[in-house]
């Protein structure tokens, strides 16, 4: 199927702050021949011109500022909603999370439920998918590496006994409790150091972090954004890199700290088990339950007595095939919408 194409993206036209994946996707999807990728507006999505909707996070387009932005923001959500179904526009999902990590209210979840009632097709950014795959057409594009994005910054060398963790930091990402296990940690081994780097979701939960850290002059908290330069310093001095989430199906960060080859410890779950397969022996450490100062001892010297060789195998996270994978699903997703629309009514209804 040839013909100009118009997707439209649920993200904003990217910043300088923006997530770096989606500046990546942005840059593919617009460089790819006969489409046309325009980002998000509510003027863009309800009276726009657009082929397909591709979705990332749609919790974002539900939430606003205060109270009577966020009930705005879902009334034209719903308005979305209904634009969609009577055009019969394809809905191309891509799922970075299995559930949104802040939790849904009522109003949410309706909203929530009925646009998964209108979605397409649905992305997968790993191998093993959700855990409650639907009856639409699933697809496996992988989460790309960020070596590219990290190349014009020079990487200094590891800092013995340095851990770390970065990102958007929010309570489910096990701040709190990476912070005990290094104190534990600490009190026998004197070289270790900790560094936690980003913004917090709010100033209490910065304010609870703080106090759980004072005290201890080897942690450094660093509670705001950073930007790509000072990102890699920081994972290039770390000497194993962190993410103690409490749910965990994709990070992003975990992909950040393997792109500047620097070993990570993860929850033990598939995706991680996974991705272990795939970079090669030595990259990914995993651990059970609740992070322990025994884990972290234990992850630090299984990297140091069997330090990995080279750098992590990313070969099937090329950008170069994300463009043309993407532009393949929302064709086939247009394509296939237009068969079922062409049916009799009869057989749309059975089916």
């Amino acid at each position: 199927m040839s013909g100009r194409l118009v997707v439209l993206e649920s993200f904003k036209e990217p910043s300088s702050t923006t997530n770096p994946y989606i500046v990546m996707l942005a840059r593919r999807l617009a460089a790819q021949p006969g489409v046309e990728l325009r980002t998000f507006t509510w003027r863009a999505a309800l009276l726009g011109r657009f082929d397909v909707f591709h979705v990332h996070w749609p919790e974002v387009l539900l939430r606003g500022p205060s109270r009577l932005k966020t009930a705005r923001r879902r009334l034209l959500f719903a308005i979305l909603l209904i634009r969609l179904a009577v055009a019969h526009k394809p809905v191309i999902r891509t799922r970075h999370n299995l559930a949104p990590h802040d939790g849904v209210g009522r109003t949410e979840s309706v909203l929530m439920g009925l646009l998964d009632r209108l979605t397409t097709s649905w992305i997968e950014i790993n191998d093993t998918g959700s855990e409650e795959p639907g009856p639409r057409p699933t697809w496996v594009v992988r989460h790309g590496h960020y070596r590219d994005w990290f190349a014009p910054y020079p990487k200094p060398p590891a800092v013995p006994g340095r851990l770390s963790l970065f990102g958007l930091l929010k309570p489910y990402k096990g701040v709190d409790t990476l912070i005990a296990a290094f104190r534990g940690a600490a009190a026998a081994d004197p070289d270790l150091s900790l560094r936690v780097a980003g913004r917090t979701a709010s100033e209490a939960f910065g304010a609870e972090l703080r106090e759980l850290a004072a005290g201890q002059d080897r942690i450094e908290l660093a509670l705001e954004y950073i930007d790509d330069a000072e990102l890699v310093r920081l994972i290039g001095e770390s000497e194993l890199v962190v993410f103690p989430y409490r749910s965990m199906y994709n990070s992003g960060g975990v992909l950040a700290a393997l792109s500047l080859a620097r070993p990570v410890l993860v929850p033990e779950n598939a995706v991680n088990s996974c991705l272990a397969d795939e970079v090669g022996p030595g990259w990914v450490n995993t651990y059970r339950g609740e992070l322990t100062a025994g884990d972290l001892a234990r992850a630090l010297a299984s990297v140091r007595d069997e330090r990995p060789a080279g750098e992590p195998d990313l070969t099937s996270r090329e950008w170069a095939a994300a463009g043309p994978a993407h532009v393949e699903i929302f064709r086939s997703s247009l394509a296939g919408r237009r068969a079922r629309l062409r049916l009799p009514r009869a057989v749309r209804r059975a089916s």
